[in-house]
């Protein structure tokens, strides 16, 4: 997908206790960026299905017939520096670069009923209202803002499947519930393909809405239910006008009707409110049924007890924030406590209370033993999340590995999922990294399912000849530039993926498949010329294209990113890396040189999603190809720069401030790249149990594992200038290398950091 590299932090300062201990983590809830909010503030659970957030305006994605640059400000729905809210949706991405999603935009309003949202230089035009950041609160679990130009104040918190909303009005003969069943997020006009609604009797009203966009095939049921009867309803439909329109013409569809069917439809629930009166809405979603979404909400919340729903939402939080406990600055409490708030929004529970959930073969099928997930931002996320998982949420990730096998059962082409979410594949990003995370799960004994099985669908994946140029790889060891935009990246990443499917094969005693993947993770090499010393797009004759720039970004075989920062991505072997580049002082002095370069805007003008803040020297931390390079000074035989490097990354891109993230989140990836860095150790090559250390910045951590073993890291000597590493000692004895294994961990135990202001160059 295509990112932004910019992301800013907004500070909403959640006070949650921890019961094990007296320690009180700040949590911000919201990340976005100066141009857009990449990460909703609003209320959801850990993984929950629904995730209930304001929108703040209402962009087409569609602009003169092109596509509007200004709708990537909106892909997740809020962007901080707006000044109105059109309204509150049930479904979001956190921290993604392109979008979808917004489903069922709930507004309430007093005075005048509009049905149309308005403009933002004149919010009362339309239902939007004015708000002041003075006047909201966001906490995990809980949302709360007073919508100004309609003195009304909305709370939102939610369970896994149902968003609830309690909205405080004024005393009004006038008030009104706003169902904007149009609204999406990166929408335009023929996005939504067919709505119905059901309005059962005067507090339940049921329906679907189905939409094509970056799932081209999205169907959303819901169940909507009122705290007290509405007096009267009614709808407008924005419906095109079309050729034939049948005999419902015979009713006055527009007041009071209860059957409603339609591309574009707004409705409205009026009340008589009185001061203070508090009108609740419960909004259940399911990806079956009306039905199912009924027993969704009759399952989760079958009251009308706000705060009861509320204490729970914050009750899972905290339960789950529970699993790190760490000391250090109030500053790296805040952002690691965000960062492991925001790993714990995706992927998203996708399925009902029933077990029952819709397949990418768009058939109704059931859960049984596994909880099914959604969302799979993989590209992302395979690299330190998916890792991250193995080792505090293992029994989520053998869930999200079983989510992905089921994914394969039911696609047509036999593939393990790209970027998947609600039932469809989109086919977003490079690489099957799927096969990375299916790998991982299983060298680290996480997945309970068919093994052997699991990497056979890998194997699948990696032979589909017609996808992305995966014939031509096959075939020559390279993807010819002409075949690929990417053509470079993609032959990397192949490359590793490759690697990881040998190790798995490894594992599983299939060795003819360990010798054929073996021998294709080197498949780097074919784009390196050595003549430049740099990754480079090769022709299909063989000869390297001649018009080439190491710095530039755009049409040069890279995605999101340029040459510096992907030739050195080889995580499956850095030592060979080195050799290449020409042994370990040349490639220490590359790796120095791209951390201290200046990289002209220039080169990275006409990439969008590439931005200066994102940028350490030539480094672009905001982008995640590059996320393992500081530690490969560790194969350079100078780990005291990584410790410097990963300290100075953690410092300059991860801040408790209005612009705090070097990069916007996806889906968790940097917000794991934190926790993994600042805990002191991460994982360079996923599919491997060993991870390499680095420079903790916390000063002690203790993981509650799922095996019912404690591992502690207990930093001596912790400061901001002490961010050289004296020794380690693993239970009490001495590591001679700067490594650790995920085995270490698991058995339990105490990893001792000893720090310096001066490195120990040995």
């Amino acid at each position: 997908m295509r990112k932004i590299s910019l992301t800013i932090l907004f500070q909403f300062l959640v006070l949650l206790s921890f019961a094990q201990q007296n320690l009180v983590p700040f949590v911000h809830p919201l990340i976005g960026t100066e141009k857009m909010g990449h990460t909703f503030p609003g209320a959801t659970v850990p993984f929950g299905s629904v995730q209930l957030s304001p929108d703040s305006d209402t962009l087409s994605y569609e602009l003169n017939g092109k596509y509007n640059g200004k709708v990537y400000n909106y892909c997740a729905g809020y962007k901080y520096e707006d000044k109105t809210i059109v309204g509150f949706s049930h479904t979001h991405f956190s921290g993604t670069g392109h979008s979808d999603l917004g489903d069922f935009l709930i507004m309430p309003t007093q005075g005048t009923l509009q049905l149309n949202p308005g403009v933002a230089s004149d919010p009362k035009t339309g239902y939007r209202s004015a708000f002041s950041h003075a006047n909201e609160v966001a906490e995990a679990g809980y949302y709360k803002v007073k919508l100004d130009d309609h003195a009304i104040t909305a709370e939102l918190t939610a369970s896994s499947r149902v968003g609830f909303h309690q909205y405080t009005f004024p005393k009004s003969d006038q008030s009104h519930i706003i169902l904007d069943l149009t609204h999406g997020i990166y929408n335009y006009d023929d996005k939504v393909v067919w709505t119905y609604v059901r309005v059962v009797n005067d507090t339940l009203i049921t329906g679907y809405r189905q939409t094509n966009g970056w799932a081209r095939t999205r169907t959303v049921y819901f169940a909507l239910s009122f705290s007290k009867p509405f007096k009267s309803y009614g709808q407008k439909n924005l419906d095109k006008a079309q050729v034939y329109r049948g005999f419902w013409r015979k009713f006055d569809q527009t007041k009071n009707f209860p059957e409603i069917a339609g591309k574009r439809i707004r409705m409205y629930f009026d009340f008589d409110t009185e001061a203070g009166e508090k009108v609740k809405v419960k909004m259940a979603l399911s990806p079956v049924s009306q039905e199912n979404a009924l027993a969704n909400m009759q399952t989760e919340i079958p009251h009308w007890d706000f705060e009861q729903t509320k204490a729970k939402a914050q009750a899972d939080w905290n339960r789950e924030l529970n699993k790190i406990q760490i000391d250090a600055s109030e500053t790296d409490k805040v952002n690691f406590y965000t960062s492991l708030y925001h790993s714990f929004i995706n992927p998203t529970m996708y399925m009902d209370a029933n077990g029952q959930y819709k397949g990418l073969d768009q058939g109704v099928h059931t859960a049984t033993g596994f909880t099914n997930y959604t969302t799979f931002s993989l590209w992302d996320t395979y690299r330190a999340l998916h890792p991250f998982f193995n080792l505090i949420q293992p029994g989520r990730n053998n869930d999200m590995v079983q989510s992905m096998m089921k994914h394969y059962d039911q696609s047509t082409l036999k593939m393990l999922p790209i970027w998947s979410h609600y039932a469809n594949e989109n086919w977003c990003m490079s690489g099957y990294h799927s096969v990375s995370v299916v790998a991982d799960a299983i060298i680290k004994g996480v997945y309970k399912g068919d093994a052997q099985k699991a990497l056979d669908a890998c194997i699948a994946t990696s032979n589909h000849r017609s996808y992305e140029g995966i014939g031509d790889y096959i075939d020559r060891g390279y993807i010819p530039a002409t075949a690929n935009g990417t053509s470079v990246s993609n032959t990397l990443e192949y490359a590793y993926d490759d690697w990881c499917i040998a190790q798995l094969a490894k594992k599983l005693n299939r060795q003819d498949v360990y010798e054929t993947y073996r021998k294709r993770s080197e498949n780097w090499k074919n784009v390196y010329d050595k003549s430049i010393g740099f990754m480079r797009p090769r022709l299909a004759d063989g000869s390297f294209k001649k018009e080439f720039d190491v710095y530039k970004t755009d049409g040069q075989g890279f995605i999101e990113g340029n040459s510096w920062n992907f030739s050195f991505f080889v995580p499956q072997d850095p030592k060979a890396l080195v050799e290449t580049m020409g042994g370990a002082k040349k490639f220490g002095v590359r790796l120095d040189s791209l951390f201290s370069m200046h990289l002209p805007d220039e080169f990275f003008a006409e990439t969008e999603d590439i931005t200066r803040e994102g940028i350490i020297g030539g480094y672009i931390h905001g982008n995640e190809p590059a996320h393992h390079i500081a530690y490969l000074y560790n194969w350079a035989g100078q780990p005291w720069k990584t410790q410097e490097r990963v300290r100075m990354i953690l410092n300059m891109q991860y801040k408790s401030t209005p612009d705090g993230l070097g990069g916007n989140d996806d889906c968790g990836q940097m917000s794991a790249w934190y926790m993994f860095s600042s805990m002191g150790f991460y994982p360079v090559a996923p599919g491997s149990e060993v991870y390499s250390l680095g420079s903790p910045s916390v000063k002690s951590a203790r993981l509650n594992l799922e095996n019912g073993q404690t591992f502690t890291i207990e930093v001596i000597n912790q400061g901001d200038k002490n961010v050289y590493v004296q020794k380690v000692l693993l239970n009490g004895k001495p590591l001679t290398e700067p490594t650790i294994t995920h085995s270490d961990i698991l058995k339990g135990g105490k990893l001792t950091f000893y720090m310096s202001a001066k490195p120990v160059k040995k």
